[in-house]
């Protein structure tokens, strides 16, 4: 590595189902005319953020509370080059792995046969099976799952499996064991992206999902610029999520961040420890507590809560740091059901030494690209993207 980028650090915040406007093919997935960032502002009466703002973010649409800036930095919008609109093929494109093809989904619930296999694999009765939000799941199927300690099986329309239990009634650690067992079946043909562990507590009127949520994901089906960075010595740092959503390839080392203001002081943390390399994070609070719920005041708060966490992250980057901000997909709160949409997202960024107005537009790829360039020099033709990023 070229001497210059020894002490060369990246940042990428994922601010999780943050869309900013429809893509060409969003028809096919019955999310036309979708918009989350436009629609939450509307919603909400507008936004209040100002470090955003100052980046670009309002000359990315026409969102309430967030004007134009006549000085902004690195500013666009990207799209993934292949199907899917959840948080693994969002988090995926980032880093150069495009799906050829869309990963299974069953929206009418898991069917017979591959129940039993289920049933058989985890040890345990299987109960509601369809697709529904887990707060939902756990009212509607929580009581029942106490008195009889049948795992709460539903999905989405992403291509998800997820397993509730009440920690008191399994324990954590079994449940973990039954999501294990379960991804194991979920493979070939019925490989879903991820099956997620939903473990809750409380009692009935009142369960509540802790912070002990995992996901068991699908390996990447190829290479991505993660495990670029590590094949060229650089420590890549995942925050919340991003190990389990790459089943740990290419992340040499992970750092809480269940909720938002634990992942943004793991961020800062690292900040303030790492000397060079990669911090990957996901914000998933927008996503998991307020978009799924339709939590419009929530996700704006969630929004301006981290605008406001990232003003003094930036003031703290030397000329030698790069900051991106973007999203994986959207989860407009002006559409029906509580899905995620089909759309493009934000980069938002900029480099430490000096701010420079770029505006790029292209696929997500081209953040993996771009970190790869700034901390190594290299780019790796057999991956997608292009670097936005000055050498």
């Amino acid at each position: 590595m070229a001497e210059h980028l020894h002490r060369r650090r990246a940042f990428v915040l994922v601010i999780d189902a943050c869309g900013a406007g429809a893509l060409p093919d969003a028809g096919d997935y019955g999310d036309e005319g979708t918009n989350t960032i436009v629609h939450l502002a509307e919603l909400a009466g507008g936004l209040d953020l100002p470090f955003l703002g100052s980046l670009g973010l309002g000359l990315l649409g026409a969102v309430e509370g967030v004007p134009p800036t006549p000085t902004p930095a690195i500013h666009g919008l990207l799209a993934p080059l292949g199907p899917g609109k959840d948080s693994i093929t969002g988090h995926w494109e980032l880093m150069g792995v495009t799906l050829p093809d869309p990963l299974p989904t069953y929206p009418e619930g898991f069917p017979p046969a591959l129940l039993e296999r289920l049933r058989e694999a985890t040890g345990r009765e299987l109960i509601c099976n369809r697709p529904d939000n887990g707060l939902s799941a756990i009212e509607d199927f929580g009581e029942e799952h106490m008195r009889t300690g049948a795992l709460i099986l539903y999905t989405s329309q992403d291509s998800v499996l997820q397993l509730a239990g009440h920690v008191e009634r399994i324990g954590q650690e079994s449940l973990y064991e039954a999501c294990r067992r379960a991804r194991a079946v979920m493979s070939g043909p019925d490989g879903v992206g991820r099956v997620i562990a939903r473990p809750f507590e409380g009692r009935p009127g009142a369960f509540t999902r802790t912070e002990g949520r995992r996901d068991f994901a699908l390996a990447p089906p190829s290479g991505s610029y993660l495990e670029e960075l590590g094949e060229a010595g650089v420590a890549v740092v995942g925050v919340g999520k991003i190990h389990d959503l790459f089943a740990g390839r290419g992340v040499a080392a992970s750092r809480p961040g269940a909720t938002n203001a634990q992942a943004l002081a793991s961020v800062a943390e690292l900040a303030r420890e790492m000397e060079q390399g990669l911090v990957f994070a996901n914000l998933i609070e927008t996503d998991q507590v307020y978009g799924h719920r339709k939590d419009v005041l929530g996700f704006k708060r969630a929004l301006e809560e981290i605008d406001a966490a990232l003003a003094p992250l930036a003031g703290a980057m030397g000329p030698d740091d790069v900051l991106i901000v973007t999203a994986d997909h959207g989860v407009d709160p002006a559409h029906p059901g509580t899905d995620h949409t089909r759309e493009q997202v934000p980069l938002l960024g900029f480099e430490g030494e000096g701010v420079r107005a770029v505006r790029h537009d292209g696929p997500m790829a081209d953040v993996g690209a771009s970190v790869l360039r700034w901390l190594t020099g290299r780019s790796a033709p057999g991956l997608p993207g292009r670097s936005f990023l000055r050498d």
